[in-house]
């Protein structure tokens, strides 16, 4: 039966990331420190999936295709360096509490990290939430949002934070990841795979709005020993149950 790595058993070495990612990558940061002991505390944290619709005169003339922004974090970054993700961070106490508070905390990132400012009207939906697994040194958990991106949209990467900007429709990110010209680690690629099959932003939306288990945690265990180890989700048969 697979066992999930705790304690001394499971020695995994330094900068492996933890098989949490997906090739390439470059250093882990040192957030992402593994560890064997009392797992920590998630920190609470949304993270948006900005959304639009380009037409895609090459695919169809007059058609469109779905696009979602993603940012590239930078190399100085403690946490995921020079990874793509989407914009967002932890919840902080000005946000307020609950889901109200996780989509203000995200609206907020989103402004801070590429300067797009959402109207108060915007809808926030509810894509997933994960949890970061226990032998990761810092934790969060995260609800994933989408939202419709202001038409004329341009996103100005912060230069802190974050160094660069891209519009990129799921389909091609993930090829991009799994051909290994996209740093993008495992809940990240899991979002992208989850909007392959949206047509456009407003058939994504309605997939969401209609998911009964958006707002169900998931929580991925790293399981094996230090020189093979790998990320199990809870529907997968080898995802230990205690």
């Amino acid at each position: 039966m697979a066992r999930e790595v705790t304690g001394k058993e499971g020695q995994l070495q330094a900068g492996s990331r933890y098989g949490y990612g997906v090739p390439p990558f470059p250093e882990p940061g040192p957030s992402e420190a593994v560890n064997l002991g009392e797992p920590s505390e998630p920190r609470p944290a949304a993270s948006v999936l900005l959304l639009r619709d380009r037409l895609d005169d090459a695919a169809k003339p007059g058609t469109s295709r779905l696009e979602v922004l993603m940012l590239k974090r930078s190399p100085e970054s403690h946490f995921m360096p020079s990874v793509w993700v989407f914009p967002g961070g932890s919840l902080d106490p000005e946000d307020g509490g609950e889901l109200d508070g996780l989509r203000a905390c995200g609206r907020r990132e989103l402004a801070e990290e590429c300067g797009v400012s959402l109207e108060p009207d915007t809808e926030l939906v509810t894509l997933s939430r994960w949890v970061t697994p226990a032998v990761v040194k810092v934790r969060f958990d995260t609800w994933f949002f989408l939202a419709a991106a202001p038409p004329g949209t341009v996103a100005e990467p912060d230069g802190f934070e974050m160094t660069d900007a891209l519009w990129i429709s799921p389909v091609d990110a993930v090829a991009a990841c799994q051909s290994e010209e996209m740093a993008i680690v495992f809940p990240t690629l899991k979002q992208l795979e989850a909007l392959v099959p949206a047509m456009d932003t407003a058939d994504a939306l309605a997939k969401a709005k209609s998911d009964p288990d958006a707002a169900r945690i998931v929580l991925p265990k790293v399981i094996g020993d230090e020189r093979h180890h790998r990320v199990v989700l809870p529907h997968e048969p080898d995802y230990p149950k205690d």
